[in-house]
C-alpha cells in the first residue's frame, strides 16, 4: 500500500508560500516522516488481526498535529501548593454542582452503584474533576493526538500502545471516527479514559449496543464505577477523613508505606476534626500530609491508595475524597 501523506497545509496550518524555506523543509521531513511512521504501524495493526479497511480509513485521516507536540514539550513548570490546588479544582460552585448532578442523577448511580459496589458520590467526584460532568472533554481528535505523540512525543513506546487501541475501538464500532475526541493527550469522553483504559474497562451499560463514553452517560458513570471497581474499591469503607494531630507530632510517621490501625493512631494522639472516636480500631490507616506542614493531616485507608490507581497524585486523591465529603454533608 502507498504510505499515507499529509498536506503540508493540514501540518502546519498555514500555506506553504507564505513559509521561509527552513520551515517548510522541516514540515516536508515531518511529513514524510510521518507518513513512514503511519506505514509501519498499519502493518502492525494488521498483523495483530485488526481489519484492513477499518485500519486504512482510520489512518488516512489521522494527522500530525504540531500543537499536541509543544503542549507535550512545554507543559507548565509551575507547581501548586496544595490549598492552590484544591482552591482550583474543589470549588464552591464545583461542590454545588456535584451535590446538584448527584441529585439529577439518583437512580441512575443508585443502579450502578449496587450493580458495581462502588459509592455513588464518589463516581459523581470523579466525573466532576476529569470532565467537569461532561462539558470539558477535550477537542482534540483521539487517533491523531496519540499518533502525534507516538511519532515525536516523549513516551512513544506508550503511546504506540495507545493508537493501535484506538484503532481496535474504532474496528469494534464503539465510535465513529470524527466523533473519537478527547484531551491533547488521548484521554477520552466524560471518564477521560485513555484508549487502552477504555478497551479494558469501558462497558455499555445500557445495552445500546456500544459502549459510548462521551453522549451516554449511563455508560460513561458505569466505566468510572467498573474500573474503580476493578482497581479495588471496597464498598463501605471511605476513603479516609482529615484529622488533628497533638502538639509535637513526629511527622516523620506518615507516608503511605507506614500503616496502623486506628487505635495506634489514636494512642498516637491524633483525633477526628469533631473529636469522635476513630472507627473501627482495628482498620489499617496511613497518615498523608499533602500540603506538608502547613496543610491537613488526612487518615487514609485502602480506598484512597484505589483512587491514586486512577491517577497517582495524593492532590488529586485528596481532592476526590473532599468532593465526595461535601456531598455526604449536603
Amino acid at each position: 500500500m502507498t504510505p499515507f501523506r499529509l498536506s503540508r497545509r493540514a501540518l502546519l496550518g498555514a500555506p506553504l508560500l507564505a513559509l521561509p524555506l527552513s520551515l517548510w523543509t522541516r514540515a516536508h521531513a515531518a511529513e514524510e516522516g510521518f507518513s513512514a511512521f503511519l506505514e509501519s504501524m498499519r502493518k502492525e495493526a494488521i498483523r495483530r488481526g485488526l481489519a484492513a479497511s477499518v485500519v486504512d480509513k482510520a489512518l488516512s485521516e489521522t494527522r500530525f498535529l504540531p500543537h499536541v507536540i509543544e503542549l507535550d514539550r512545554h507543559q507548565p513548570e509551575r507547581v501548586l501548593t496544595f490549598d492552590e490546588y484544591l482552591e482550583e479544582v474543589v470549588t464552591p460552585e464545583r461542590e454545588n454542582a456535584a451535590q446538584r448532578h448527584l441529585d439529577a442523577n439518583w437512580d441512575l448511580l443508585y443502579g450502578i452503584g449496587r450493580h458495581y459496589r462502588v459509592e455513588p458520590r464518589l463516581i459523581v467526584a470523579l466525573w466532576a474533576i476529569e470532565s467537569n460532568f461532561g462539558e470539558n472533554m477535550g477537542g482534540y481528535p483521539v487517533p491523531s493526538a496519540v499518533a502525534t505523540l507516538a511519532f515525536g512525543g516523549r513516551r512513544s513506546a506508550y503511546f504506540r500502545g495507545e493508537l493501535l487501541a484506538a484503532l481496535k475501538i474504532l474496528g469494534e464500532r464503539d465510535v465513529p471516527f470524527a466523533e473519537m475526541v478527547g484531551s491533547w493527550a488521548g484521554a477520552m469522553g466524560q471518564c477521560q479514559f485513555m484508549p487502552s483504559t477504555f478497551l479494558r474497562y469501558a462497558v455499555d451499560y445500557d445495552g445500546r449496543g456500544r459502549r459510548d463514553i462521551w453522549g451516554d452517560r449511563a455508560d460513561a458513570l458505569a466505566s468510572m464505577a467498573n474500573y474503580l471497581s476493578r482497581l479495588g474499591w471496597r464498598d463501605g469503607e471511605g476513603w479516609g477523613e482529615e484529622v488533628q494531630l497533638p502538639s509535637g507530632f513526629d511527622r516523620g510517621l506518615a507516608g503511605l508505606e507506614s500503616r496502623r490501625s486506628l487505635a495506634e493512631w489514636r494512642r498516637l494522639g491524633v483525633q477526628t476534626l469533631d473529636l469522635r472516636p476513630l472507627h473501627p480500631p482495628g482498620r489499617k490507616a496511613s497518615l498523608v500530609l499533602p500540603g506538608g506542614k502547613t496543610g491537613p493531616a488526612l487518615l487514609v485507608y485502602n480506598n484512597f491508595r484505589t483512587i491514586l490507581r486512577w491517577n497517582n497524585s495524593t492532590y488529586f486523591a485528596a481532592a476526590v475524597g473532599f468532593l465526595v465529603d461535601s456531598m455526604a454533608r449536603g
